[in-house]
């Protein structure tokens, strides 16, 4: 087995569509800045895959250099880090995300956020977890400016 860590944090900016786990959000006033769709959870799982397996992180695959990525959908970015997961030899065993923010609530979403990314994922949603935390008027996250994801996976030697 194997076992990694991803962590990332975005900037929240008026008139940015909000999407996380692949999810939209529409009635946030506020979204993710970010080089391609700014869905910090995705990019917090694909470090936590990649890393997993030795790959490094979502900056040496993805660079926010190349405009091949400038707006990608970022469960994209996720499948592709899939396969070189499976290239390794691997397949996902369990993914288990945090979100910390003010806004938006994650709640109301969750298990649409869960299904999704357990599809990209290949697993079935009862090994995707995500949950929420609010910053307590903490950091950027507990002002509103931003939010950050903190996302484990397990990974099982096919």
């Amino acid at each position: 087995m194997r076992v990694g860590i991803g962590w990332d944090r975005h900037r929240l900016v008026p008139g940015r569509p909000c999407i996380l786990g692949g999810v939209a959000f529409p009635e946030s006033a506020v979204g993710p800045l970010g080089h391609s769709d700014g869905d910090a959870v995705c990019h917090a799982i694909v470090d936590a895959l990649l890393g997993a397996v030795g790959l490094g992180d979502i900056g040496r695959h993805f660079p926010d250099t190349d405009p091949t990525w400038s707006g990608a959908d970022s469960t994209e970015l996720l499948a592709h880090a899939v396969t070189l997961v499976e290239q390794a030899g691997y397949h996902v065993g369990n993914v288990d995300c945090t979100v910390i923010t003010e806004t938006p609530h994650i709640a109301p979403r969750e298990a649409a956020m869960t299904g999704r990314l357990a599809g990209v994922l290949g697993i079935p949603p009862e090994r995707m977890s995500i949950k929420a935390t609010r910053g307590e008027g903490l950091g950027p996250e507990g002002r509103g400016e931003g939010l950050a994801v903190v996302a484990v996976a397990l990974l099982e030697k096919v």
